[in-house]
């Protein structure tokens, strides 16, 4: 017993130690990057970019990484100012050209100099990076135009639509999660950097993200709906639907997918109430997510 929990303990230190490795500030390989920089040192004077480049430098002086860089630099890496997501620039400064460029998806190699966090650690099997997405394609580095995480647009969902045009577009059905009105982000649920769970999901199942916050149908409960216990989309649309609380199709309809049996009041001839229009089903089976109620085996209560 003592040995594996000596063992366990092991396991602890060492996630620790790769969270951290994982973490700590790598430089990038210039070279690597693009083979003009070789030869090229760092000249570590923001003053001589600015010389030519005095419009770019205004709008910056607003961002998080001026600030950073600028007013309290962490470590050598950020004593660079620009040529830390730049490189080394001497051989720029003594011939400007553009010969230094490098692509979008390079720039991301830039930027994991110092974003390793946790969030950020599954990015290199992200389905973003596989389609060719980069740090750059969702945050604009040089100006201040969102109050959160220097996003391209004010709005995290806007920066979204750009690509995810069509979810956009449910979230704008009458029966939507509150994305529009700014209680809730499209990374409340995915994590846009990546994750080994499906969908980019912040949580492993689809179940486990939406009770995060819909707690109350978590259960366990003493009788189950199945269908609610495997997976919320059975019934659901996460994004937007013009059914009420996002369901795929109307009341009674949704129901009667699964639930048919012949004579019973749940087809539309024998129960007026089970129409389209009408609370249908749940007139009478009210806890469709599971009951904890002794007399519930059909959720009725």
């Amino acid at each position: 017993m003592k040995g594996r929990l000596w063992r366990g303990s092991g396991l602890v230190i060492l996630a620790g130690i790769l969270l951290l490795a994982v973490a700590e500030a790598r430089d990038a390989d210039w070279t690597e990057l693009n083979p003009e920089f070789e030869g090229a040192a760092f000249v570590k004077d923001s003053a001589v970019c600015a010389e030519c480049h005095a419009e770019v430098m205004a709008p910056f002086a607003k961002t998080t990484h001026a600030r950073a860089f600028g007013h309290s630099p962490q470590g050598e890496l950020e004593e660079n100012n620009c040529e830390s997501c730049h490189g080394p620039r001497s051989k720029h400064a003594e011939e400007p050209d553009a010969g230094l460029a490098i692509s979008v998806e390079q720039f991301s190699t830039v930027c994991l100099q110092c974003h390793q966090d946790d969030r950020r650690m599954h990015w290199q099997s992200s389905l973003h990076k596989t389609t060719e997405v980069g740090c750059i394609s969702c945050h604009t580095v040089m100006e201040k135009r969102s109050d959160t995480a220097l996003l391209a647009e004010a709005e995290q969902a806007k920066v979204c639509s750009d690509c995810h045009a069509g979810v956009i577009a449910k979230l704008n059905k009458s029966s939507h999660h509150p994305v529009r009105e700014g209680r809730i982000d499209c990374s409340s649920c995915h994590n846009p950097h990546g994750g080994p769970n499906p969908g980019m999901l912040v949580q492993g199942t689809t179940n486990e993200t939406c009770t995060s916050c819909h707690q109350e149908k978590r259960g366990p409960f003493l009788w189950e709906h199945p269908p609610a216990r495997e997976d919320c989309l059975t019934c659901h649309e996460p994004h937007g639907s013009n059914n009420r609380f996002l369901l795929t199709t109307q009341s009674a309809n949704q129901c009667v997918v699964c639930h048919q049996y012949g004579g019973h009041v749940n087809e539309y001839r024998y129960n007026r109430v089970s129409t389209p229009y009408g609370n249908g089903c749940v007139n009478c089976h009210v806890a469709v997510h599971g009951s904890n109620h002794p007399s519930g085996a059909k959720l009725t209560r």
